[in-house]
């Protein structure tokens, strides 16, 4: 029976080290596939700008908007765009990213900020050597980044909090659904949020979760934090897969039509929850418009000129029945 145990021991270790080697592989495979793209770039078209796009996720749906949008404006600029990032969340795979990037010396390069002083070390790096950088989607203020572009994310976390108070009667016990513990964007909309929900006594945040940028995390998440709460009457997603998430967890935990659920941003699936009356409301990004200012700005840097120092989008606000609601623009 001892030996048993040991075997079994031994293949679990095993399995789990073979895991891990699997993950590092992969990473190590992306970040060297970065190198190639930018060395054959450089290579096949001298006469074009090479501007590198790490995104916080490959594949988020926000992320691949940004590219679109950054690729559409590369098009008319004469730049070409090479987008990667982690498969998940990583904020260590961005960092090693952005490193291999750097040494490839593209033309410029567009980060996510992290909030970690040696990815502004990092940027300094590039920076020294004559590559501008531009942070978008969440800046990285203490950097010598030349510019941020996107959302001003606590000003997009009071705006949801003034939604939800505009449409609450009486009081109202709150949760809150973010992407990621680790993504200083997903803070600092939580940070907005509290200041507007805490000047009104009667309403209270009662739970804050992580969703891990998952629909799955989300629905879990809000199934778990309502079976602690059951007093809980409006759970708020702060990030673009949490609103249909939370509404599956409200349903698991059949409190379907008695919690208020408002989302952020305007996938297919949010959509189709607003239409259905199921979600409230979303908070509305413009990743496309984001992508494509983070090009023009980086073009006025080609050309000598000095950007500002921020580029702040505006958001939307997207309910049912009608088209979204249009923030002007700073």
């Amino acid at each position: 029976m001892t030996n048993r145990k040991w075997s079994l021991a031994l293949i679990v270790l095993i399995v789990i080290f073979g895991f891990v080697l699997l993950r590092f592989l992969s990473s190590s495979l992306k970040v060297d596939d970065l190198v190639r793209q930018i060395e054959q770039s450089n290579t096949a078209d001298q006469s074009l700008k090479h501007v590198v796009l790490i995104a916080q996720e490959l594949d988020n749906p926000f992320w691949r908007e940004m590219e679109q949008g950054a690729n559409e404006a590369a098009g008319k600029l004469g730049m070409k765009i090479d987008y990667t990032g982690p498969i998940r969340i990583n904020p260590s795979e961005q960092a090693r990213l952005l490193e291999k990037a750097i040494a490839a010396k593209p033309d410029g390069i567009l980060v996510q900020g992290i909030g970690n002083s040696d990815y502004d070390r990092l940027i300094g790096k590039a920076i020294d050597q004559g590559i501008p950088v531009l942070t978008v989607d969440a800046d990285e203020p203490e950097s010598p980044r030349l510019a941020y572009v996107g959302t001003d994310n606590r000003e997009a976390g009071k705006r949801m909090g003034e939604l939800v108070l505009s449409n609450a009667q009486g009081s109202g016990r709150i949760g809150v659904i973010i992407g990621s513990e680790l993504a200083d964007n997903q803070r600092q909309r939580l940070e907005g949020f509290r200041s507007v929900v805490s000047a009104v006594p009667r309403f209270q945040v009662v739970d804050v979760r992580s969703s891990n940028i998952s629909r799955i995390g989300a629905a879990k998440e809000a199934e778990a934090m309502l079976a602690s709460h059951g007093d809980i009457d409006t759970i708020i997603g702060f990030s673009a897969l949490d609103a249909a998430g939370i509404l599956e967890g409200v349903k698991a935990a059949g409190k379907e039509g008695l919690v208020k659920i408002y989302g952020f941003d305007d996938l297919d699936m949010t959509r189709k929850g607003i239409s259905r009356g199921e979600i409230r409301a979303s908070v509305v990004q413009q990743p496309i418009e984001i992508g494509a200012k983070a090009i023009h700005v980086l073009d006025q840097v080609f050309r000598g000129e000095q950007p500002s120092p921020q580029y702040l989008i505006g958001t939307n606000v997207l309910v049912r029945g009608q088209k979204e609601a249009r923030e002007n623009k700073r």
